[in-house]
């Protein structure tokens, strides 16, 4: 402090290094960041070619990690049928646990199943209840093909991978950059601590507003799921029994 004035003292800067800006350089070359740009482009494009037929779908989400023999797989199964007997084509990660019970309960229902499954350096492969099924290299492709088609969102206990596709679908949803699709959340056992998080921490501290909460839907009952993303597809997005029109020209 400098007594004489009571301000502050001032640092005081090399002459060379007055208005110079330092920045740190970047690990990717030009050449690597164009040859991940086409990669991606193409499997956007594929996926976009691929599904365009598939829908409309209803995304499950889920942990890979619940076997045949745990509750949340058979609740999973049970939705699945549900959902498929609603019309709607049920979309997955394609992998194991809650994703293979969802694509499962579709197929004993005679409905169709697809999936968008990821490569993993510990490979995760396609489960055996797929009707169709795309392999994707990036996480955000696949994230905007199990988005892009559906037109209900169901999360089943999972963990970081469910946790981010739920909260990316919801985050659009409260931008409006998609329309307000249902999401809704079963397994109320497990989601429950996760709402009363959002309410009592994030509402209080007005991140989020008490509509942002609201707009969960919980239910354990997969008629009554299948029920509400039936009627809400109908009546909001004038969604109807048809077959799809392909168009030859396209390669179709």
């Amino acid at each position: 402090m400098d007594i004489r004035t009571n301000e502050p003292p001032v640092a005081k800067l090399p002459p060379n290094a007055v208005g110079a800006k330092k920045f740190l350089s970047g690990p990717q070359s030009r050449w690597r960041e164009l040859v991940m740009l086409v990669r991606a482009f193409r499997e956007m494009l594929i996926g976009f070619r691929y599904l365009h037929f598939a829908g409309p779908c209803c995304t499950i989400f889920g942990s890979a990690r619940f076997r045949e023999d745990h509750r949340y797989y058979q609740l999973a199964r049970a939705v699945g049928a549900a959902v498929a007997r609603e019309g709607f084509t049920v979309m997955t990660g394609g992998g194991p646990g809650i994703m293979e019970a969802a694509n499962r309960g579709a197929r004993e229902a005679g409905g169709r199943s697809v999936g968008c499954n990821i490569k993993l350096p510990m490979e995760q492969d396609p489960n055996p209840y797929l009707d169709h099924y795309l392999d994707f290299r990036f996480f955000f492709v696949r994230k905007v093909m199990l988005a892009k088609y559906s037109y209900a969102f169901i999360a089943l206990p999972g963990g970081f991978g469910t946790i981010d596709e739920l909260f990316e679908i919801a985050t659009l949803v409260q931008t409006k950059k998609v329309e307000s699709y249902p999401i809704v959340l079963c397994g109320s056992d497990y989601w429950n601590p996760m709402l009363e998080f959002l309410r009592q921490t994030m509402v209080k501290n007005k991140t989020i507003d008490v509509a942002d909460v609201d707009r969960f839907i919980v239910s354990d009952s997969p008629e009554e799921i299948a029920a509400i993303v039936g009627k809400i597809a109908r009546e909001s997005f004038g969604l109807y029994e048809a077959a799809p029109k392909r168009k030859w020209w396209l390669g179709e």
